[in-house]
């Protein structure tokens, strides 16, 4: 059975490096986001007008002219840039997301290689297209033939997503019914009456956060003392991802290999966690209350637990 599986590590790139591919991201979001923009007025010129990524790449010869920056950035990772482009119009008209938007500086930053990508897992490190030979921080070993490489901005630090395939033949699951009820009080409660401790990662670290807040409420917009502040919070919302992240694989590996079929309650968590102020005229009750509630129902990741279960139990049946 063909497998195609993604290794994520934390990157160590020096200073030159970090701003090399920082300058690579603003490069694929400077592509991304002005050809977004020149689709949307060729549209509204002529409402019969659809993207085409074969289009849309051979303008890139010419904005590399106009502007040479974009030059110093690999090739492939703009025409990378367009393909999420495309994939997001598709996904668009096919229902399964709202209509593409402009990405931000910070919190859209990344860069995709799909080739000429090398892997030194004895001195960890990667050898990426016109940055070299970056460190990363080895938590496993890497299984496979490498299909691509991304490079994603978390907070004030890089990550690096390894693609790869190989054949592997998993064994079978234990052949087991089993119901989950996702709650508060509980993260999941399995029908046969065992339950998991809710996450609650945001929670532990909401009075650390609030005050990190105040601070940077307090301190002059744009100084020294100010983007400190950001990186500290930056730092801390990565951790409590990261530890909400960790819980969700675990649990939801655990599970997957234990059961061959797994019922989840659908549950619409937008609505569930919909804000509950109402308007002038029709204030809404209980809105202290349902806010905290709100906060409890997003800090466990339901939907990202029922996406994580639903990969692992398509990967066993495959």
């Amino acid at each position: 059975m063909l497998i195609r599986r993604a290794f994520k590590f934390e990157l160590k790139p020096d200073g030159r490096q970090a701003c090399q591919i920082g300058k690579f991201c603003g490069c694929a979001r400077y592509v991304y986001n002005r050809t977004l923009s020149l689709e949307k007025s060729l549209y509204a010129k002529d409402d019969k007008h659809s993207f085409r990524y074969t289009e849309a790449t051979k303008r890139l010869p010419e904005w590399k002219n106009k502007h040479p920056f974009l030059k110093e950035c690999h090739s492939q990772v703009l025409q990378q840039s367009l393909k999420d482009l495309d994939r997001a119009y598709t996904n668009f008209f096919e229902k399964r997301a709202n209509f593409p938007k402009y990405r931000k500086k910070f919190r859209h930053d990344s860069i995709r290689f799909p080739q000429g990508v090398e892997l030194d897992e004895v001195k960890q490190k990667i050898r990426l297209p016109k940055i070299g030979w970056v460190g990363y921080r080895k938590s496993q070993d890497i299984i496979g033939t490498i299909k691509n490489v991304t490079i994603i901005r978390r907070g004030d630090k890089w990550d690096v997503c390894i693609q790869t395939e190989y054949e592997d033949n998993p064994p079978a699951p234990t052949p087991s019914e089993i119901g989950i009820d996702m709650g508060v009080k509980y993260f999941a409660t399995l029908s046969d009456g065992k339950v998991f401790e809710p996450l609650s990662p945001f929670k532990r670290e909401l009075e650390k956060l609030a005050i990190l807040q105040k601070e940077l409420a307090r301190q002059k917009k744009g100084s020294r003392n100010s983007r400190k502040t950001k990186r500290k919070i930056a730092r801390l919302h990565r951790h409590i991802a990261g530890s909400r992240r960790d819980v969700l694989h675990k649990t939801s590996t655990r599970i997957a290999q234990n059961h061959s079929t797994v019922y989840v309650e659908d549950l619409k968590v937008s609505n569930m966690s919909a804000s509950a102020a109402g308007t002038i005229k029709n204030p809404g009750k209980k809105v202290k209350q349902k806010s905290s509630l709100n906060r409890s129902i997003l800090d466990q990741g339901w939907y990202a637990f029922s996406r994580m279960l639903a990969q692992r139990r398509k990967t066993d049946q495959s």
